[in-house]
């Protein structure tokens, strides 16, 4: 899959989230974690989605199997910069079971935890 598209529509899997993925470097950004775990579940990697899922609020297990994820779609980041501590980012993406076909829309809460990003949960709209 390296030189396909990354399916978080950033470019380059190679150059985007797979370096993320395989542990070569972390998320610099809550954006960036964002996108990375919407192409982690768009491929498969659920051992992703646990690792950069916030120990206080992750589930013991993680399935993402039997979804198919398309077209992301960041609306808005509200802090969640390289030097910020927390962050939200506000996010849209469609999905397919079978021939049903949705849109998740959720405002994502990220905290830095032990020097790296981590989602937490989605936050409520103020």
């Amino acid at each position: 899959m390296s030189s396909s598209a990354c399916p978080c529509g950033n470019g380059a899997y190679a150059d985007c989230c797979e370096p993320l993925h395989d542990g070569v470097r972390a998320a610099r950004t809550a954006e960036e974690l964002m996108r990375s775990r919407y192409s982690a579940f768009a491929i498969g990697l659920s051992d992703y989605i646990f690792r950069t899922w916030h120990p206080r609020t992750r589930p013991q297990d993680v399935s993402i199997e039997g979804l198919t994820w398309s077209d992301l779609r960041i609306l808005s980041t509200v802090e969640g910069g390289e030097d910020d501590d927390e962050g939200v980012v506000e996010f849209s993406a469609s999905y397919a079971i079978g021939p049903l076909k949705g849109d998740v829309h959720e405002h994502s809460g990220f905290l830095r935890h032990a020097g790296r990003w981590h989602y937490v949960a989605p936050v409520s709209e103020s």
